[in-house]
This record gives structure tokens, sequence and C-alpha cells, in this order.
């Protein structure tokens, strides 16, 4: 068994961490969570999305958050659910924009108030002039292992909707198990459909959620299955304001835990991301869900 020499963690901590949060955090320190990221050495750190405020009022500021980053921000990315959303990053001169999509019908509905077939209609023109513009463009699909209202979602049906996604002229799919009820053959078996179906398994990221406690094993999975690239957020935060049952991602300390013992470079300092989280969570006024988080805060000096 060969495992990838290197991996490239994409932290989604201040976006999909901060959104699912009951209280408003303020922008200084969002900003201040995003510098201490991005020093901890991670290499992507996915800062806000520029969706209407009464979709996800907790980053209603991500204008004033852009600019306050400053010129540091231009590089780093930012979720778009429309051209709305991309006007508003053309704007701020942002490089990297992302989409996020839905493998099933339910959630596509709850999601973005389209149908399945509606959101590539909707999707294509924010991609076209994004890459007209010399974006890069990320694709998100949800829902690919589970969806609470329509149960397991069929393999074919989360191929079909992903490279449909990716071919509008993304330059990476994230695939999604939005609620965290995936298991290590289930992650086998997917990526191991997309590469059938004619993708390169550099172009394929994971997003675990860790709701069954199978984050990691998930992890391990992919990286048996040659994937090189994985979403994660500091200290497990997050879930999904339209999804109840998705509680927090793959902590991102776990994952460099993992890694490191596994002798997988990534670049990161994790006594820095731990100090991070530990932090954030002063901020939240709730211990860190992230295990590795807990046993390193908890360690005698």
């Amino acid at each position: 068994m060969t495992l990838p020499g290197k991996v490239t963690i994409y932290e989604v901590g201040p976006r999909d961490g901060l959104q699912n949060e009951s209280a408003l955090v303020p922008t200084h320190v969002k900003a201040e969570f995003v510098r201490r990221l991005l020093a901890a050495g991670l290499p992507v750190v996915e800062a806000t999305s520029f969706v209407h405020p009464e979709w996800v009022p907790q980053l209603a500021d991500a204008a004033e958050l852009m600019a306050e980053l400053g010129e540091a921000g231009r590089d780093l990315p930012v979720l778009v659910p429309n051209e709305r959303g991309l006007d508003r990053a053309l704007e701020l001169g942002l490089k990297h924009i992302a989409i996020f999509g839905s493998a099933t019908e339910t959630f596509a509905q709850r999601n973005l108030n389209r149908g399945l077939e509606d959101q590539f209609a909707m999707f294509e023109p924010t991609v076209r002039r994004a890459r007209e513009a010399g974006l890069d463009v990320r694709a998100y699909v949800s829902m690919c292992f589970g969806d609470p209202w329509e149960g397991e979602v069929p393999i074919d049906q989360v191929v079909e909707v992903g490279k449909r996604l990716f071919d509008l002229g993304a330059g990476q799919l994230s695939l999604g198990d939005t609620i965290g009820v995936g298991t290590a053959g289930h992650v086998t078996d997917l990526v191991e459909a997309f590469v059938a179906a004619g993708m390169d398994r550099d172009h394929l990221a994971m997003h675990f959620h860790d709701t069954y406690g199978q984050a990691l094993a998930n992890a391990y999975s992919a990286l048996q299955a040659g994937i090189t690239t994985f979403d994660a957020s500091a200290g497990g935060l997050g879930g999904c304001p339209y999804a109840k049952s998705a509680t927090g991602n793959l902590a991102t300390e776990d994952l460099v835990w993992m890694l490191t013992g596994l002798g997988i470079e990534h670049g990161v300092d994790l006594t820095q991301v731990v100090t991070t989280s530990v932090w954030m969570a002063g901020k939240l006024g709730r211990p860190s869900p992230s295990a590795v988080v807990r046993a390193l805060a908890e360690s005698p000096a």
C-alpha cells in the first residue's frame, strides 16, 4: 500500500466553521482567526461566503472582513452562491471563488432554492464569468454520502452531479459528507467511481464531517485511494445551517496528527493551530470538539 507523500489541507474554519455558530463573531476576531491560521502554515484558508445576510447572518460581514484582511485577503478563496456573490468578489479584486452545489433534489431546494437540474443553469454564468476574469474556481458538491431527507445517495447520481459541476470550469471538486454518514468503504467506492468516469484524483478533494466519529477513518481511506487534498476546520468547528444533523467538520488538528504519524508532509504547525483553536473556543464560549485540541491543551506544560 502506497500513501501520498504530501497532502494539502484546505482550511474551511472561518467560513464553514463559523457559519453555523449561534452567536455573531466580530469581524476583527474573524480576521485574527484567518491570520493565525495562515501563520500556522495552512496553505489555503477559505475566508468567508458572499451569501445573502438573511441566509447566513453569521457571514453578513464578508465584505468588511475581506477589506480588513487587506492585500492578503485577495489570495483567499470565498464562497459565492451566484452571480451577485461573484460581483462582490470581483469588486474586491479577489482571485479564488467556490460554488456550492448539491447531489440531491431536496437539499438543492433547501440550500439553493433551485431544483437539482436548475442549479447548473445558475452556476454556469457564475463560473464562466469568473474564469473569463481570470479567477480560480472550486466546486463543492454536498450530500455525497447521505441526505437527511432522502437517505443514502446513489453513487452514480453523485458522480453525475459532481462531474457536471466540475465541467462547468472548476479546477477542483470537493466531495462533501455533509451529515457525516460516510464510511471507509463508501469513500473508496465513490473515489473509484469518479476515476472510472474520467476524473483525475488530483482534481478531487474530500470534505468530511465527524457526526458518527468516522471522519478520520474516512480520510485514511481517501488517502489509500490516492486523494491528496482534504478540507478541514480548525478545532472541528462547523456544520450546515440547512441540515441540522450536520455537526462539526473533520478537525484540522486531528487530521494533522494522523498525517504526521503516517509520515505524510503537510506543512502545518500543529502547536500553532491548537493554540488558535483554544483561543477561538474562548471567543465562542465553549470547548473545542477536536480530540487532539483537548488532549494537547490539557497536557501538562
